[in-house]
């Protein structure tokens, strides 16, 4: 954030994020590659893009050529108005291919007054992650047909838990809203930028039970990083292409908010097998349950993913950076 000492000084509105529209036009300005004030021309390509499955985080996305030097310039409408912030690009070249993606002026709006304030982001966390569920997911971990959302991670003693919402349970509405009707973007609003004290109502089902929770926010504490203390057991997982080691408790510092509880198999290293899967496992990341199924050394994990057969779904309950995410892949 800047701030400037004169007055009278021309600002850009934020623009109404939910009258964004696909086709709309834009324009991005910016320096790209040095070229100070530049602008090009566009359009909205998506009005809410989830870039990855594991990340709830909604784009802007735009044809709108933005390359680096771009990022931190506003993505303006044909009013003037801002529509977002440019953020990045994916490209294969280095340059535009007309594929870039802007942070929304909803998230915009919602940032700069804590920035302002704290000088940092000073999130409400109800302590849940939830993912969207795929083909694989459903077949994997037997859901219904209809099934739309999952909470991925509950944290331990987190206002969602203390409501009764637990991982693996299936959303179909929040606030009233029926989950088929969210967008993205509403979705990330209505759960992960919240401040302290708003509520959030979610209506569930687990085993063919349905029920209603509500959950109150908390300020999100300073967290403090927690050493894992495990064994130096190595154990080799060929069809993950991994060293697995078992994870002991660690009584090193409080429990986040965000966290998951210390069980599960470590991933020690990922190796190069020639039956290497697809999922992107990374160095400290635990594996709690395969397919539902909770697993605590690397045999058991190692057996769990033999049983699978061949072209069968596999879906690990995965704890990185203190939340729980499911990764999905279909058996080599």
């Amino acid at each position: 954030m800047l701030k400037i000492d004169a007055p009278d000084v021309p600002v850009l509105r934020l623009a109404d994020y939910d009258q964004v529209r696909h086709g709309e036009l834009v324009f991005a300005f910016g320096s790209p590659d040095g070229l100070r004030n530049s602008v090009t021309m566009g359009m909205v390509s998506s009005v809410a893009r989830q870039v990855s499955d594991d990340s709830p985080l909604v784009y802007v996305q735009t044809d709108a050529s933005i390359n680096p030097g771009n990022s931190g310039g506003p993505l303006v409408d044909a009013s003037g108005d801002v529509v977002g912030i440019n953020t990045f690009i994916q490209t294969v070249s280095g340059g535009s291919e007309g594929v870039g993606f802007a942070l929304p002026s909803s998230l915009i709006s919602l940032a700069y007054p804590q920035l302002r304030d704290y000088g940092h982001l000073h999130r409400g966390l109800i302590g849940v992650t939830v993912q969207t569920v795929t083909g694989l997911m459903a077949r994997g971990l037997q859901l219904p047909p209809d099934a739309a959302l999952i909470a991925a991670n509950v944290a331990p003693g987190g206002p969602a838990e203390e409501a009764g919402l637990r991982p693996g349970d299936i959303i179909r509405a929040i606030d009233g809203t029926p989950v088929a009707n969210l967008t993205m973007a509403h979705l990330y609003l209505r759960i992960y930028a919240l401040s302290a004290g708003q509520t959030v109502k979610f209506d569930t089902e687990r085993a063919g039970t349905r029920s209603t929770i509500t959950a109150t926010a908390v300020a999100n504490p300073h967290l403090c990083d927690r050493q894992l203390l495990i064994d130096t057991r190595n154990a080799l997982i060929e069809p993950l292409g991994i060293f697995a080691t078992v994870q002991e408790p660690s009584d090193d510092g409080p429990a986040s908010v965000d966290g998951p509880v210390d069980e599960g198999v470590v991933v020690s290293a990922r190796v190069e097998t020639g039956r290497m899967s697809p999922v992107p496992l990374e160095r400290g990341d635990v594996i709690r349950a395969v397919n539902g199924a909770p697993v605590a050394t690397p045999a058991g994990l190692r057996d769990a993913v033999e049983r699978v057969p061949s072209r069968g779904a596999v879906v690990l309950q995965v704890a990185r950076d203190g939340r729980l995410e499911y990764m999905a892949f279909e058996r080599d």
